[in-house]
């Protein structure tokens, strides 16, 4: 099979185990609430962070009143979430770099996004993918390490990851890749205890015999 037809097999697979309709797992109302979550998220989980965000978003329900926080306040409300110094630092200037030089309104391309304190191009990708609807390919672990098994990179840097994706993954797949890899990450192709004979996409994976081996 050649790799255009696997890339197909293999999308078609997905959207049939896990559907077309794939909505971010972070609970949010807007943009700014998205962006907030995802920036927490960093090393955690996001069932973590959806425990620490209702009181966060009540307390702070927008972008002038997290520019405004106290950050010992901050820290306090967000320390279960981990490196909550840097994160309650950084949710700062973001909410201060946004309201002075956007508006007050999360800016949507990939420039203004990852110029704002703590937000690099995989957090801008989920705002660009999820809120504005813009083709953008997330790279996060599972994206990287499941794109790497199924032959689609060789790469290990994400931007890189990124770049090879976007070559061979049709447009309106790109934001779909991303919840769909988490999903499959979580649940058959797990990084220590790949479930291969459960697999939907044993039938295309090159590294299936590697795991066999095993």
């Amino acid at each position: 099979m050649r790799k255009k037809e696997r890339v197909q097999e293999i999308l078609k697979c997905l959207d049939e185990y896990f559907g077309k309709e794939n909505p971010v797992t972070l609970d949010h109302r807007n943009a700014w609430e998205l962006l907030v979550a995802t920036i927490l998220s960093a090393q955690c989980t996001d069932a973590r962070v959806n425990m620490v965000t209702p009181e966060l978003f009540f307390k702070y329900p927008d972008v002038h009143a997290m520019a405004e926080a106290d950050i010992v306040e901050l820290e306090d409300m967000i320390h279960s979430v981990g490196f909550y110094h840097a994160k309650a630092k950084n949710l700062i200037l973001c909410a201060k770099r946004i309201e002075d030089e956007f508006g007050g309104k999360v800016p949507r391309s990939i420039e203004d996004l990852t110029s704002l304190a703590g937000v690099g191009r995989k957090t801008a990708n989920v705002i660009r993918g999820n809120i504005y609807h813009e083709p953008s390919i997330v790279v996060d672990t599972h994206v990287k390490r499941i794109s790497k098994k199924l032959g689609l990179t060789k790469e290990t840097e994400p931007e890189k990851v990124e770049y090879d994706l976007m070559k061979v993954l049709p447009k309106d797949h790109w934001i779909r890749w991303n919840i769909q890899l988490i999903n499959f990450g979580r649940t058959i192709c797990i990084a220590r205890r790949p479930q291969c004979q459960n697999c939907p996409l044993s039938h295309v994976c090159p590294s299936r015999h590697l795991e066999d081996e095993k």
